[in-house]
């Protein structure tokens, strides 16, 4: 079993918490993966420990500021992609990744195309977008093209919401757990990985600040998210992976796929919103050959 190492970063005048699994090789570059929300954490990619010891490289994971182990609340100025691109950059400083292959699920991977296209970082040596998206606007027309398809209750449940902004409806509630369900991660149970069904501490804050209330009403600080046109010139050896009922559709990968110069694409059929979960040794076997024939 491989060497576990966590600690905590100063930033912002609070702290950032980080999870390291195996030990340094110089001839392997560590694995930095991103997770989603904002304000989701890293519990969910422990499922990928094991390919510390399968590989012989360090996989490190965070919870970004706002989440799990670096909870902060009410302060609602730092739900920006700044803050998170930020501590990005001074987490690779902290932890010497002078070289690191990068892997963003969700949020993460839109932090992921962010930090490549605006930042310009030095020893990228590869980038997986998991589950991810290129611009709002084509993430919410997917999902309410979705939610056409949910019971006329369900759809008049959501605009009703929508119409008011009372989004703690028990009705809206329902409604948004169905349709997760089948986009994003189904029941989780005492069968699931232990790392699911650990109580965390999600940051709604950062999620509705960021984002918005739900996946198909991008209303938040990063409502203007549209990297498409940048992505043309994404300088990065590029996976992309998503599944055949995620909240990535095959549509959105497949722009992110046109987009970008000389991507791959890897389609899961039997997943939603987390491959790596849903098919988890096709996603591992995938990830490590993909790895170590751009390390």
């Amino acid at each position: 079993m491989a060497k576990i190492t966590e600690g905590t970063m100063p930033y912002l005048g609070y702290e950032t918490y980080y999870r390291i699994v195996g030990e340094k090789n110089p001839d392997k570059a560590p694995l930095l993966l991103l997770h989603g929300g904002p304000g989701s954490t890293h519990n969910y990619f422990e499922v990928l420990d094991d390919l510390a010891d399968r590989d012989n490289r360090q996989i490190i994971m965070y919870d970004q500021i706002g989440c799990g182990n670096s909870f902060v609340d009410g302060h609602p100025e730092l739900w920006t992609k700044e803050t998170w691109a930020n501590e990005l950059v001074a987490l690779r400083e902290h932890l010497g990744l002078d070289k690191v292959h990068l892997l963003g699920q969700s949020w993460g991977g839109m932090l992921a195309i962010i930090y490549g296209c605006d930042y310009a970082p030095k020893g990228v040596k590869s980038i997986v977008l998991s589950s991810t998206l290129p611009y709002n606007a084509i993430w919410e027309s997917e999902q309410k093209r979705r939610v056409s398809y949910m019971t006329a209750e369900q759809q008049a449940a959501i605009k009703k919401a929508e119409d008011t902004g009372n989004y703690d409806d028990p009705d809206y509630l329902a409604a948004i757990n169905v349709f997760m369900e089948k986009y994003c991660y189904g029941v989780i149970n005492e069968d699931s990985p232990e790392c699911l069904t650990r109580k965390k501490k999600a940051g709604v804050e950062p999620y509705v600040v960021g984002w918005g209330p739900n996946e198909f009403t991008p209303t938040g600080t990063l409502k203007d998210y549209n990297y498409m046109e940048k992505l043309h010139s994404f300088a990065y050896p590029t996976l992309i992976c998503d599944g055949a009922e995620d909240l990535c559709s095959p549509y959105i990968a497949k722009m992110m796929y046109d987009a970008i110069p000389n991507a791959k694409w890897e389609l899961f059929a039997y997943s939603r919103h987390m491959c790596f979960v849903d098919e988890g040794p096709k996603y591992k076997e995938i990830l490590l050959k993909w790895l170590n024939e751009n390390d």
